[in-house]
C-alpha cells in the first residue's frame, strides 16, 4: 500500500534553465566572499565543495562536508564563513524568482493529494539549506502545504543519485521503500530508487527537461544509469497514479 509521496523539486516543481541559475547565482554570490577569493578562485571553490557531496559517507552531514572543503585553509572562519552564505540567502535569494516558472495547478494537486492521506515529501537534491527549500516551495505556490520532511543540506548525510540518500528518507519516515513513490524529471537522480523497490513517475513537462545540463554534469564522475519508470506523465496526473498505486497489494 501507497504511504508516502516524493517530489523532485529542480525542474519538477519549479522549472529553469540550471545553467543560466548557476551562473547568476554565483555573480551574485561571489562578492560576499571577495575579501578572501577572486572570483575564479571562489568558483571553482564552490565547484568542488559542491561535488564532493557526492562522496559523503553518513559520517557527517553534507553542511558538515560541504563546509570542510569550502572551508579549507580557513577553518577557523568557518562559522563566519556560513554565515555569511545564511546572511546571502535570507537577503539576496529571492531576486532568482525571475528565473523561475511553475507549473499551472500545483497547488490544486497537492491539495488532492493530502486528501489522499499519504505522507509529503520534498526529496530535492539536498544542496541547499533549509531556508532556501523554503524560499523556493514559496516561488511553487507550496507555502500554505504541510509536508512531511523537507531534505535539505543540514538534515542529510548523503545526496542523488546515491541509493543511501533515499534509505535516509525511508528511516526519517518510518517506512520501506516499496510504500512509497517518487516523482521527478532525471532518470538517474530521481528514478534510481526503483533499486530499493520504490514506484517511480517520470515527469515529462515539456519544461521539465529544459535544465537537466548542470545536474547530469555535476554527477558525471559518480557511476549510474538511466532507470525505467512505472509511470510517465505530467504533475496533473501524480494525483489518479497515487489512488492507482494506493489500491495495489
Amino acid at each position: 500500500m501507497l504511504k508516502s509521496v516524493l517530489f523532485d523539486l529542480d525542474n519538477t516543481l519549479i522549472f529553469f534553465d540550471e545553467h543560466a541559475f548557476f551562473e547568476r547565482y554565483m555573480r551574485a554570490l561571489a562578492p560576499v566572499f571577495s575579501d578572501l577569493w577572486p572570483f575564479e578562485s571562489f568558483y571553482r571553490r564552490m565547484i568542488e565543495s559542491v561535488q564532493s557531496l557526492l562522496h559523503n559517507d553518513g559520517t557527517r552531514t553534507n553542511a558538515e562536508r560541504f563546509m570542510e572543503g569550502f572551508s579549507r585553509g580557513y577553518a577557523e572562519k568557518s562559522g563566519d564563513l556560513w554565515n555569511r552564505f545564511m546572511r546571502f540567502y535570507k537577503t539576496e535569494f529571492d531576486q532568482f524568482r525571475t528565473l523561475v516558472r511553475v507549473p499551472d495547478g500545483i497547488s490544486g494537486v497537492f491539495e488532492e493529494l493530502r486528501t489522499e492521506g499519504v505522507k509529503l515529501v520534498i526529496a530535492s537534491n539536498p544542496l541547499w539549506p533549509l531556508s532556501v527549500q523554503e524560499k523556493r516551495l514559496r516561488w511553487a505556490g507550496l507555502d500554505g502545504i504541510q509536508f512531511d520532511l523537507i531534505t535539505h543540506i543540514e538534515n542529510t548525510s548523503f545526496c542523488k543519485p546515491n541509493i543511501e540518500y533515499y534509505r535516509e528518507i525511508c528511516r526519517f519516515l518510518g517506512t520501506e521503500p516499496e510504500s512509497c513513490l517518487m516523482v521527478g524529471n532525471d532518470v538517474v537522480n530521481d528514478m534510481v530508487v526503483s533499486r530499493i523497490g520504490m514506484k517511480t513517475f517520470l515527469l515529462q513537462d515539456e519544461l521539465a527537461d529544459a535544465g537537466l545540463a548542470l545536474s547530469r554534469e555535476f554527477r558525471k564522475h559518480a557511476s549510474g544509469r538511466d532507470f525505467n519508470p512505472d509511470y510517465r506523465g505530467v504533475l496533473a496526473d501524480v494525483p489518479a497514479v497515487v489512488r492507482s498505486a494506493a489500491g495495489e497489494t
